[in-house]
C-alpha cells in the first residue's frame, strides 16, 4: 500500500482535521523512529497515519479500533500494520509483541499531550517547544485531563525509551510536519530550539 492510499482511506472516514493532525503526527514520530532503529519507514509511517482511521465510524471502546480492521484488510494494509493498530489501545487485549506495535503504542498518546502544550504557549508552535514544557504540564492533572499519562508512560516503557527523551524525538518529529499540524504559530522553522 502507498502513503497516497493510506491517506484516501483517512480522507474517506475521518472529517475531523484534528483528527488527521493526530494521525498525521503519529505518522511523523513513526517514521521518524523507524528511520532511527533501521525499520521499514513506509511501513512505520502507514501504521501511525491509519491508526485512527475509524474513530468517527466507530468512536466507542468496544468498537475502535477492532470494528476497523476489515475495511483496511480489504483495502491492502499489510497484516503487520492490522497487528500493530489492533493493540495500540489496551482495552483490545491484543498483545502488542512487535517493535512495530509498540512504538505505535508508545507514539500515539504522547503526541496529543505535546500538540495541546504547543498550542497553550504563546507562540502556538512547536519550534520553541521543549520537553520541559511538555513536563511541566504533565504534572498538571487538570491539564489535557483526557490525556492518559499512566499509557504515556507504559507505552515507553514498553517501547524501550525514556520518556523524556521520547518526548523530545516526538517533538522533533513533529516539527518536520508542524505547518501540516498547524502548529507553527508565530515562530519559522528557523526559530526552531534544540
Amino acid at each position: 500500500m502507498q502513503r497516497l492510499q493510506a491517506l484516501e482511506i483517512v480522507r474517506t472516514y475521518v472529517k475531523n482535521e484534528a483528527l488527521v493532525r493526530h494521525m498525521l503526527s503519529v505518522e511523523a514520530v513513526m517514521r521518524a523512529y523507524a528511520e532511527k532503529l533501521g525499520q521499514d519507514v513506509e511501513l512505520w509511517g502507514l501504521a501511525g497515519l491509519l491508526h485512527d482511521f475509524d474513530w468517527e465510524i466507530h468512536p466507542s471502546a468496544e468498537d475502535h479500533p477492532l470494528a476497523g480492521l476489515p475495511i483496511l484488510k480489504e483495502a491492502g494494509v499489510p497484516e503487520a500494520i492490522l497487528e500493530a493498530i489492533a493493540g495500540h489501545a489496551d482495552h483490545t487485549g491484543v498483545p502488542r509483541n512487535t517493535l512495530l506495535a509498540k512504538a505505535l503504542f508508545a507514539c500515539d498518546e504522547i503526541t496529543g499531550l505535546i500538540t495541546a502544550v504547543a498550542l497553550v504557549r504563546p507562540s502556538r508552535s512547536l519550534y520553541d517547544l521543549q520537553a520541559s514544557s511538555v513536563r511541566k504540564k504533565w504534572k498538571d492533572k487538570s491539564f489535557a485531563a483526557g490525556a492518559d499519562r499512566d499509557v504515556m508512560t507504559q507505552g515507553a516503557m514498553e517501547f524501550g525509551v525514556d520518556l523524556w527523551q521520547h518526548v523530545d524525538f516526538a517533538i522533533k518529529a513533529m516539527r518536520n510536519i508542524a505547518k501540516d499540524l498547524d502548529l507553527e504559530g508565530s515562530l519559522t522553522p528557523q526559530d526552531a530550539s534544540d
